[in-house]
């Protein structure tokens, strides 16, 4: 983060907007540039994504399923996880029979 509050942006629009302490409860507040920068507004779901050697990232489900259109196994896993989540649709209601999203036959 800058010395005036801002964002630092690098390639391709990324941005670093400083670091976050983890509360007792386990939570963090995302700043706030962050939050207008990224369209997270109250009550916005995000996925929380691990890796043991990069760490972890949050991303909303629509970014999600934009990103693992090519990626059939890793959508299906998280279609079926999200059909236990009466609170979050994935934005396509014709697939929700768990099918593949290019329609070949499992």
């Amino acid at each position: 983060m800058a010395a005036d509050g801002t964002a630092a942006y690098g390639p391709g629009g990324r941005g670093f907007y400083g670091a976050v302490t983890v509360s007792e409860r386990g939570q963090i507040s995302l700043p706030a540039q962050a939050r207008r920068d990224l369209g997270i507004t109250p009550g916005t779901k995000l996925l929380v994504l691990g890796d043991p050697e990069q760490g972890l990232a949050l991303m909303t489900l629509d970014r999600l399923m934009a990103n693992l259109q090519g990626s059939n196994a890793l959508l299906s896993m998280v279609r079926e996880h999200m059909a236990g989540d009466p609170d979050q649709g994935t934005g396509d209601e014709e697939s929700g029979d768990g099918g593949s999203a290019d329609g070949a036959a499992s």
